[in-house]
């Protein structure tokens, strides 16, 4: 099965581009290949299973169902009912997740998608390039500056966790995660974090391996629970920790943004606390731990590319 996808970054908040793009027959709204669009059977464009119909500039005609839409974490998928191209079993989903880091956006576009032998990669090609990533490049104008619509709510939810910080890293995905990925490299590369080594000689990426080390002056124990090559993320739990919380876990995960090569980088912790200490506890450890983190790596990863 083909896969096909476009990433890119949006100078706008979250809230403001999930307003334009929810609506599944808002493409000619920001989206300059289609000049017009409409619902079939007069349906609400938010009904899921809906049918878009609309044309492409050779005059093609296309129709599009509504599979899934979600509000709480920004993303719809649907299918074609009359194709743009020859293929077959078609899944596309757009899905947005919020930069905290300075108020823009990270957007991806994907599709599977069966081709036939002789086509392989072909369509691959055309959709990532000539429909997702021509499709960011006109929804950037409209969006930029756009702020979010009045009464928004972020959902806390999924994503993000109790805490959730997310920044874009001027580097290649895999330059990123080859620095992150190293479940015992976080002392070298982390301000705070000194002594780290893995106990009882486990290699770093051995899951249930567990790394001692000191953060300032907390002494600290974390045991890796998964490590996935495949979407680039870790999470681990801790089993020692002075500070007042319980059944901790955490972690990192890095999408690739391929409009300019580079990272998009979100860290997530869940931990069961009192309000009280959550009032410290929730940015102290999003700014303090995860987004410092995720800076001095892209710090690190600039100083590589010099």
């Amino acid at each position: 099965m083909a896969r096909a996808y476009a990433s890119t970054i949006l100078d706008a908040p979250v809230e403001a581009v999930w307003d334009l793009v929810r609506d599944f027959n808002g493409l000619p709204a920001w989206n300059a290949a289609i000049a017009r669009s409409e619902i079939e059977d007069g349906l609400d464009s938010d009904v899921v299973g809906c049918v878009r119909r609309f044309h492409l500039p050779d005059g093609t005609l296309v129709r599009e169902r509504l599979l899934s839409l979600n509000d709480r974490d920004y993303s719809f998928t649907y299918n074609f009912e009359t194709p743009a191209f020859p293929v077959t079993n078609y899944l596309a989903r757009m899905r947005l997740l919020p930069v905290t880091d300075g108020e823009k956006t990270f957007a991806e576009w994907e599709a599977t998608f069966d081709e036939a032998p002789e086509d392989a990669g072909k369509y691959v090609d055309i959709v990532s390039n000539a429909v997702f990533q021509a499709g960011w490049n006109s929804l950037k104008p409209r969006v930029a500056g756009r702020a979010a619509p009045a009464g928004a709510q972020r959902w806390s939810g999924f994503p993000p966790s109790k805490a959730w910080c997310s920044t874009v890293i001027d580097a290649p995905v895999e330059a990123v995660w080859s620095i992150i990925r190293d479940f015992a490299g976080m002392g070298g590369w982390h301000d705070d974090i000194t002594r780290m080594q893995m106990l009882d000689g486990a290699r770093s990426d051995k899951v249930s391996g567990t790394r001692d080390f000191l953060f300032g002056a907390g002494h600290l124990n974390e045991k890796l629970l998964h490590l996935d090559d495949t979407e680039r993320s870790y999470s681990y739990f801790i089993t020692k920790s002075e500070l007042p919380w319980m059944q901790y876990v955490s972690g990192p995960r890095l999408w690739p943004v391929t409009d300019g090569n580079r990272t998009f980088g979100t860290w997530f912790g869940d931990w069961v606390a009192s309000p009280r200490d959550d009032a410290a506890l929730i940015p102290n450890t999003e700014q303090n731990v995860y987004l410092k983190a995720l800076h001095t790596v892209a710090r690190r990863c600039s100083r590589a590319l010099v």
